[in-house]
């Protein structure tokens, strides 16, 4: 009979070792990456800069042979593995970019490299992996679910496992970008902004910057629904979250490592938290300054200087951003450029309320004057009034507020919009879909991996008798789909849905009570 795997024990990371700042800063300046990185650009952004009112630098680690800084921490481990160890193979987990990293390098130490996938990596990481003669396996939906798998893999094969970040020699690897940050830079340096994933770039960073100029702030930058660092530091401990979001899939770990949460929680400064829209915004920013594209994580930290530089009023500082990857799904930019106005805050969107008379929807028109507008949706549905969907271009943060303020000045009365996802991502394409049959209706927002048979595992987990009364799915290119569904749940039903959403684990928002929907679906 046929018994399942051993669960593996929890990885220590390398052995237990803990080096103190000294022990990293050599570390760093005695490692071995050159073999296979090149010395990365520190280019100025001019355009960002002016708008700013400071100096911002973008440290071009997108600009590597694999388009990420993994590589340089995957060399570093390697190289310092015995002939014995490289003979057996390495293996790793890993979203895409530290995949790409372990490939290059085995190839180039002439070893056999097994690379552990989510299922939800992007088909161009993928891809790139294969061409690098690396064997990948897809396993799970994120890097964790990939990690477990991978550590079983290692002790059935007997392989040298390369940890994506909780391990000195690879955060040693990745110190290597700070020490070049200070030679290439020879004035001050306020800030050093960081995208987090498991921490072991920003744990090699900060290890080298403290030990060297500890005057210069290290700023960590998370994703709002990747979070686990920021978690843990304020926790004081290792939080482990249930699960993380997609969109920034370089930056999508559930639990950080051991000694990157030690470092981080010593050695980082400040924290920024972004959405995704500010992402696509800071996208749009370096492809502007340098035109090239960087993927969601290599992102981050050009978001959070926006966001910090907003919320504190610098002037005159000197900023770097990591801009950390490039391996970017070209169908993705359709949704990245979808958000990026949004993102700045320059489009705003309205549910506006005009009385169903004629001439009132002239009226609107003449209040929105001279602006672009980007969006009018609108469908009869009320003797009394209408509810009109408008999107309009918008030049700064404090616009839509003023916006709403001026319609509702003129008997208008305008709900903002720019900020509700659910207006954002659904809404907008489905003005005008009102049903008196839609009793009972509940509405969810889900998020689905982009694989077959994801939507099937849903409908098949749903009670027959729960009807479904609305659903909306756009295909914008990215690795997961944003769906939208009404059920029709009865009132006695009610724990049985809950139990339902428990068991299916896919991220969900209640959107029942959502105004957007209420205004022009309900």
């Amino acid at each position: 009979m046929a018994t399942s795997p051993r669960k593996p024990a929890p990885r220590k990371p390398a052995a237990g070792r803990k080096p103190a700042l000294a022990g990293y800063l050599q570390k760093i300046l005695t490692a071995r990456v050159y073999d296979v990185a090149i010395e990365s650009a520190l280019d100025a952004a001019p355009r960002l800069s002016a708008r700013l009112g400071n100096q911002i630098l973008f440290k071009r680690e997108d600009t590597q042979p694999v388009f990420s800084f993994k590589l340089r921490g995957a060399y570093n481990k390697m190289a310092h593995l015995s002939k014995e160890a490289l003979s057996r193979g390495v293996i790793c987990a890993s979203a895409g970019n530290h995949a790409q990293g372990v490939a290059l390098a085995a190839r180039k130490l002439g070893c056999k490299a097994l690379i552990v996938m989510p299922t939800t990596t992007p088909s161009l990481k993928v891809a790139a992996v294969r061409a690098l003669g690396g064997e990948v396996v897809l396993r799970g939906e994120s890097y964790s679910d990939a990690y477990a798998h991978a550590l079983e893999l290692e002790t059935r094969r007997g392989l040298t496992f390369v940890h994506p970040f909780d391990d000195p020699d690879v955060i040693a690897g990745q110190g290597t970008i700070a020490m070049e940050i200070l030679r290439q830079h020879q004035g001050p340096i306020d800030a050093i902004f960081v995208a987090i994933g498991g921490g072991g770039l920003v744990s090699g960073i900060a290890a080298y910057v403290k030990a060297v100029r500890p005057g210069i702030r290290i700023v960590g930058v998370q994703m709002n629904d990747s979070d686990a660092m920021l978690r843990s530091v304020r926790a004081g401990r290792r939080i482990e979250l249930a699960d993380v979001g997609l969109f920034s899939d370089g930056t999508a770990v559930k639990k950080v490592g051991a000694e990157t949460f030690r470092l981080a929680r010593q050695l980082v400064d400040d924290w920024v938290v972004v959405d995704s829209d500010a992402a696509c915004a800071a996208i749009k920013d370096v492809f502007e300054d340098t035109r090239s594209i960087l993927e969601p994580a290599g992102a981050l930290g050009v978001a959070a200087i926006k966001q910090y530089v907003h919320q504190k009023g610098t002037k005159g500082e000197t900023y770097v951003a990591i801009t950390c990857g490039a391996n970017m799904n070209f169908d993705r930019l359709r949704f990245v450029a979808e958000r990026a106005e949004v993102g700045e805050e320059r489009e705003a969107l309205f549910a506006v309320t005009i009385p169903e008379e004629r001439g009132s929807f002239r009226r609107l028109c003449e209040l929105i004057g001279p602006r672009a507008v980007t969006e009018f949706n609108y469908r009869i549905s009320d003797a009394a009034e209408a509810h009109v969907f408008v999107g309009v271009a918008t030049v700064d943060r404090a616009e839509s507020a003023q916006l709403a303020a001026h319609f509702a000045s003129h008997g208008f009365p305008a709900l903002d919009l720019t900020g509700d996802d659910l207006a954002k991502e659904h809404v907008r394409h489905m003005v005008g879909g009102r049903s008196a049959l839609a009793q009972d209706e509940r509405l969810y927002r889900f998020v689905f991996p982009e694989r077959p048979g994801a939507l099937m595992r849903f409908l098949s987990r749903m009670p027959a008798s729960w009807n479904i009364s609305l659903f909306h799915y756009r295909n914008q290119g990215a690795d997961y789909g944003r769906i939208l569904v009404g059920l029709q749940v009865p009132a006695k039903d009610q724990k049985a849905f809950a139990d339902f959403l428990e068991t299916l684990a896919y991220p969900c928002a209640d959107e029942t009570g959502n105004p957007a929907y209420r205004l022009f679906l309900r």
